[in-house]
C-alpha cells in the first residue's frame, strides 16, 4: 500500500517525535540543521556548543541551550556531530558521560532513517563511502535517478546535512554520502543499496589503525539482506581483500573498476575509455568530460551499479553520467590564460586524491601544500614525470619539497596561494606546461576554513590573471 507522503519537499510530521527527548552536541553544518528538524518533528531539544558564540546564536534562533551533561535530563539520544571523536583519540567529554550513561550516541543519517519509517514512507536508501571519490559519485547518483524521473535528495557528508533533507514517498531515493565519522554512528540505518568505492590512509588519528579504518567503512554494508546490493570497488589491495569477505555477505555483490582491462572479475568496468558491464557497453567516458580519469570510470561504474539496482535503465544511466556537470573543487576547469587550462582540485586533501587528478593531465605545473596527511607525498613518486614544476603553499611546504627535490622536480615556496598563482602561470608560461593543476594533497586548515574555500580563492586568483595568449 502506498504512503500518502509526496516527492522533494514534503515536511515530516510536526508530532513525529513528539515526546523525545535528544541532546544535540557541536552546532556546525551538521549539528544546527539536525537541531531544527528534530524541533520541527516535535521532539525536546537541548543544544550545546563548546563554543559560546555557537552557544549565543542557538539561544537567540529559540533553542533551549545547555550541557547535557549537567541538565539532569533523560534523552533518548545524543546527536554528536560527525567530527567531534567520541572514542579516539580523545573523546569528547559529553561523549564519555554519554558512554556511562549508556546513551546511543548518533549520527544525524541514523535519525533520517528513524524519522522515514515512523512517517510510514518506504522511500529506499542508497549510501556511498570510501577514501576518495565519494561526493562525485553521490552527486552523479542523484543526477542519474533526477534525469530517470525518480525523486531523491542527496546530503549526508557532501551538501545538506541528512536531517535537513525532506521526506520523500515510496517512490524516492535517498543518496547519503557517509564519512568514516557518520558510520561509526549508525545502529539501524540499513541501506538498500550501498557502495565502498576504495581504501587508502587517512583519519587514522580517529580510527587507531587501518583496520580500524576499513571496519568503520565496512559497516555501510551492515544489516543488508538478499534484497539488497553491496557494491565495492576492487582497484586497490584494501579494498579488494574487503570484497572477498563480502563475497559471503547476505546481499549480493557486484565489483566495481575504473581500469583497462579489468583484473579481479569485475562486473562493472572500463575497457579501452568504455564503460561496461558483462552484457555489453553502457557508454564511452570520452562523452562525460566532467569525469576524466579511471578514478571517475570507477566512480561511474559504482553509480552506473546502485542505480541498475534502483530500476534505472541503461539508456537513463548513459544519459545521466554524459550530461553530469561536475562538482565543484574537484578536477574542475575554473579558467584558461595563455592557453594554459588552470584545474581547482583543492578537494584532494591527501596524496592519494591527488594521484587521481596528477594522473589526468601530462606536463603541468603543480600548486601542493597546506596540513600534510601521514605519509606525505612519497607515494605520488611514480607520477612525478607529470610535473613541469611543483609551487607550494602552506604549513609543511618544506617537506613537501624535500620530497620533490629528492625527485629531481624543481620547486618554488610561494606560501600562499595568492603568491602562488601568479607564479605557477610564470612557470607554465615558461616551461610550455598546458596545465595548472591546484591539487593540494594536504588539508587547508592552516590558511582557509576549509577546502571550498581554498578552490574558490585559487577562482578568483585564477580570473584576475592576465590573458596574455599561448606562447
Amino acid at each position: 500500500m502506498k504512503s500518502p507522503m509526496s516527492s522533494p519537499g514534503t515536511p515530516f510530521p510536526a508530532t513525529l517525535f513528539a515526546g523525545r527527548n535528544f541532546a544535540v552536541v557541536g552546532l556546525g553544518r551538521n549539528g544546527m540543521p539536525a537541531a531544527t528538524t528534530l524541533k520541527a518533528m516535535g521532539a525536546d531539544v537541548l543544544v550545546w556548543d563548546d563554543s559560546e558564540a555557537a552557544r549565543d546564536a542557538a539561544a537567540a534562533a529559540g533553542f533551549t541551550v545547555g550541557d547535557p551533561s549537567r541538565s539532569g535530563q533523560h534523552f533518548h539520544a545524543l546527536v554528536l556531530s560527525p567530527g567531534i571523536p567520541h572514542l579516539r583519540p580523545k573523546p569528547h567529554r559529553i561523549a564519555t558521560w554519554a558512554h556511562e550513561q549508556t546513551l546511543p550516541i548518533f549520527s544525524d543519517a541514523e535519525l533520517l532513517f528513524h524519522a522515514v519509517l515512523a512517517a510510514g514512507s518506504h522511500a529506499r536508501f542508497a549510501g556511498i563511502t570510501g577514501t576518495n571519490g565519494k561526493s562525485t559519485t553521490t552527486a552523479l547518483l542523484a543526477h542519474i535517478l533526477t534525469t530517470a524521473g525518480i525523486p531523491n535528495a542527496a546530503g549526508g557528508n557532501l551538501g545538506p546535512a541528512a536531517l535537513a533533507l525532506p521526506l520523500l514517498g515510496d517512490d524516492g531515493v535517498y543518496v547519503l554520502e557517509m564519512s568514516s565519522y557518520m558510520l561509526e554512528r549508525i545502529a539501524s540505518l540499513r541501506f538498500d543499496v550501498a557502495a565502498m568505492l576504495n581504501l587508502s590512509a587517512d583519519h587514522l588519528d580517529r580510527h587507531y589503525d587501518m583496520a580500524g579504518y576499513a571496519m568503520a567503512k565496512r559497516a555501510i554494508f551492515g544489516r543488508q539482506g538478499s534484497n539488497n546490493l553491496a557494491v565495492i570497488g576492487i582497484d586497490d589491495p584494501l579494498s579488494r581483500t574487503m570484497a572477498g569477505a563480502l563475497r559471503r555477505h547476505a546481499a549480493p555483490m557486484v565489483a566495481i573498476s575504473g581500469g583497462s582491462p579489468p583484473d579481479q572479475q569485475a562486473d562493472i568496468w572500463c575497457e579501452a575509455g568504455i564503460l561496461r558491464d558483462r552484457i555489453g557497453p553502457i557508454l564511452s567516458m570520452a562523452e562525460a568530460p566532467a569525469l576524466p580519469g579511471p578514478h571517475n570510470a570507477q566512480n561511474a561504474a559504482a553509480a552506473a551499479a546502485m542505480a541498475m539496482h534502483l530500476g534505472v535503465s541503461r539508456a537513463d544511466i548513459a544519459r545521466g553520467i554524459t550530461s553530469f556537470p561536475g562538482l565543484a573543487h574537484r578536477q574542475q576547469l575554473v579558467g584558461s590564460r595563455g592557453g594554459i587550462a588552470f584545474v581547482n582540485d583543492s578537494k584532494a586533501t591527501n596524496a592519494d586524491a591527488a594521484a587521481r587528478a596528477l594522473a589526468c593531465y601530462p606536463n603541468l605545473v603543480w600548486i601542493a601544500g597546506g596540513i600534510a596527511k601521514e605519509g606525505g607525498i612519497e607515494s605520488l613518486a611514480p607520477l612525478f614525470d607529470q610535473v613541469a614544476h611543483a609551487v607550494l603553499i602552506g604549513r609543511d611546504a618544506a617537506m613537501l619539497a624535500n620530497a620533490l627535490e629528492r625527485h629531481n622536480i624543481a620547486t618554488t615556496m610561494a606560501g600562499t596561494l595568492d603568491a602562488a598563482v601568479p607564479a605557477a602561470y610564470a612557470a607554465a608560461r615558461a616551461l610550455g606546461a598546458g596545465t595548472v593543476l591546484l591539487s593540494p594533497a594536504c588539508a587547508s586548515f592552516d590558511q582557509f576554513s576549509g577546502f571550498d574555500a581554498r578552490g574558490d580563492r585559487f577562482a578568483e586568483l585564477v580570473a584576475a590573471l592576465p590573458n596574455e595568449g599561448a606562447n
